[in-house]
């Protein structure tokens, strides 16, 4: 098929050309005099992404799921209960993966759909007199339903309990997305992938932790080896990594914080937030529903439920067949049920109406008794009216 195959998946997101070309590299010493040129201001700039002059940044060669195993297994002890509210299967995941490791991990389980309920956070803690829970782990961007929680106000919950434990963010699909303050929010540790936000193809774990959580490194009894937060410290204090690093994805990543920056951070949020609402608009011009919930819709990805009598999956199957473009497909509970549109990464307006229109296409073709142009002619509208 002629033309390019488009990404509309909420991650992995389009590589810009700048990123693919400063990946075009050879290979080099990672042990040599000038090799800390490149590694130091990464570390120092990507503190900035995060929001955070008190924490300490991290490149790992894995993905957002080990940054997960890498906060759990430096910072606790084997069996410490840690606390999870599940609402969707990245949350899920999490929840899972801990359990593998050994951990005692508490889980509530919420309505797809929503987010974390903070009044019930508040009150879970204030009953833990004892401080039995040592960490609690937020999903701040749950990918599989297109809902966003409200982070600050999980900081807020944990101070009004007056609660030690250490807050864990998987930003995974909001960091360099969706805004984000790690020391305003007194994030203790944030997760995030390369293949999302940042713009990079996936294999590259970036992880901040704060002073706190750099301190419980002290004291965990938990075996680790590649994952050890106190070998990749050590390394980069230097300018260096405890083993091999991705070349490539190093200078990928330098193109993309440089990218992220010139645009500003408040910019490349607004932006999200645009394109996100225009997708949103173009959903309710097809007469469909969102997963989630009024207030927790997400401004990277919106989860698109299908009446009972159609299967999501169809939608996706025509869709990449036929015009091209691949979709999210519903995972675990919505399995059939939804599909999903990704507008996070390197995206602008018309990037977004070609997703709305190969959807609507795919939408008809299925049957779906909507009007041509109906979701096309609702975004065109949003985005001519707040274009800048």
């Amino acid at each position: 098929m002629a033309g390019r195959n488009h990404l509309y998946v909420p991650g992995p997101t389009n590589v810009p050309n700048e990123i693919l070309n400063a990946m075009h590299v050879a290979m080099e010493d990672h042990r040599s005099p000038v090799f800390p040129n490149l590694m130091k201001p990464l570390l120092q700039d990507l503190k900035l992404i995060f929001r955070t002059e008190a924490g300490q940044a991290f490149v790992f060669p894995a993905t957002g799921t080990a940054g997960w195993e890498i906060a759990l297994t430096n910072c606790l002890n084997p069996g410490d209960k840690v606390l999870i509210y599940r609402f969707g299967q990245f949350g899920h995941l999490w929840a899972e993966l801990a359990k593998r490791l050994g951990f005692d991990v508490e889980i509530h389980q919420v309505e797809w759909g929503k987010g974390i309920p903070v009044d019930h956070l508040e009150a879970r803690l204030k009953e833990d007199k004892s401080h039995e829970i040592k960490a609690f782990l937020a999903t701040h961007n749950e990918t599989a339903t297109g809902v966003t929680s409200d982070i600050a106000g999980v900081r807020k919950a944990m101070d009004a309990a007056s609660h030690p434990a250490l807050l864990f963010v998987d930003g995974v699909s909001s960091i360099a997305s969706i805004d984000f303050r790690m020391d305003e929010w007194d994030v203790d540790g944030a997760i995030s992938g390369s293949q999302k936000g940042f713009m990079l193809p996936a294999g590259g774990a970036f992880v901040a932790f704060s002073q706190k959580a750099m301190k419980a490194t002290e004291t965990s009894s938990y075996s680790r080896g590649f994952f050890d937060l106190k070998d990749m410290a050590n390394s980069n204090k230097d300018g260096y990594t405890p083993y091999t690093p991705s070349i490539p994805m190093l200078y990928g990543l330098r193109k993309a914080l440089d990218l992220l920056l010139e645009e500003g951070l408040d910019n490349v949020y607004a932006r999200h937030a645009r394109l996100a609402e225009g997708t949103r608009k173009a959903v309710a011009a097809w007469g469909l529903k969102q997963c989630a919930h009024p207030g927790f819709e997400s401004n990277t990805v919106t989860a698109v439920m299908v009446p009972a009598d159609k299967d999501a999956r169809h939608v996706i199957s025509t869709a990449f067949s036929k015009y091209n473009i691949s979709l999210g497909a519903g995972l675990s509970e919505l399995a059939g049920k939804a599909f999903r549109i990704g507008h996070v990464g390197d995206m602008n307006d018309v990037s977004m109406l070609g997703a709305i229109a190969g959807v609507e296409m795919a939408l008809l073709d299925n049957g779906f008794d909507i009007k041509a142009g109906s979701g096309v002619g609702a975004a065109v509208e949003y985005y001519r009216s707040t274009a800048k």
